[in-house]
């Protein structure tokens, strides 16, 4: 298996269907296989039942069920856990990210580790877009991670370095400062962000801002406490 797509869901009955048909317009193309891995993240709506009426028709989609709401970063870590790729590439359930960005993330990640997308022009409520900046250029002035655009859940890992990364709630945010911490390489290239059409957010004030800035320190103390020797000399 060449690709594996994860995509995290919750309440994302209207959104779906149409999401994986853009995907199989940009990965089928491509001729290598691929799977996609839909995280249901204890949806109260019809999304399971869409998921399940899907997967029954395309063999290359997987569904994974959480019990109840989990959230983004167990979706993500049960995704990552369940792919059988060599290159994982994660994107949003509300159809803001585009699928046809996929080929340019999947030629710029050939001398990279993690490829991250970040949006040129956003989509966004003039709120969200100034919550965003601000959260961003604190992130980078504590964890050193060198992104502009860490909330774009648009990404393309290699699997084997994700391997490498420990999961904790809140984590999915800070993927690249973490892959810094791992010594990985770690690319930008622009993408598109388009408007929510169907559905509401899943984000406030409260997790968009504040849960993050304590995460944002968890991070920064693991960097900072990262084992980082060199062996100069092995003798027999």
């Amino acid at each position: 298996m060449k690709y594996s797509v994860v995509i995290p869901l919750k309440n994302e009955e209207e959104n779906i269907s149409d999401l994986i048909a853009e995907l199989e317009v940009a990965m089928d193309p491509l001729q290598y296989p691929w799977e996609v891995i839909c995280v249901d993240d204890g949806s109260t709506d019809g999304t399971r039942a869409i998921l399940r009426e899907l997967s029954e028709k395309k063999k290359n989609l997987r569904v994974l069920e959480f019990s109840r709401n989990f959230g983004q970063s167990s979706a993500f870590d049960a995704g990552f856990k369940a792919a059988r790729g060599e290159f994982v590439i994660t994107l949003d359930g509300d159809r803001q990210n585009d699928p046809s960005d996929i080929p340019a993330m999947i030629s710029a990640i050939s001398d990279a580790d993690l490829v991250c997308g970040y949006r040129l022009n956003r989509q966004d409520p003039w709120h969200k877009k100034v919550t965003s900046w601000l959260a961003n250029a604190f992130r980078k002035r504590i964890c050193y991670d060198g992104v502009r655009d860490t909330g774009c859940s648009l990404k393309i890992y290699r699997t084997k370095c994700l391997s490498h990364i420990k999961m904790y709630n809140g984590m999915h945010r800070f993927l690249p400062a973490l892959f810094v911490n791992e010594g990985f390489r770690i690319k930008e290239i622009p993408v598109k962000h388009r408007p929510r059409i169907c559905g509401t957010t899943k984000y406030n004030l409260f997790n968009r801002s504040f849960k993050p800035i304590v995460d944002m320190f968890a991070v920064r103390w693991m960097n900072k406490r990262h084992l980082k020797y060199q062996i100069e000399k092995e003798l027999p």
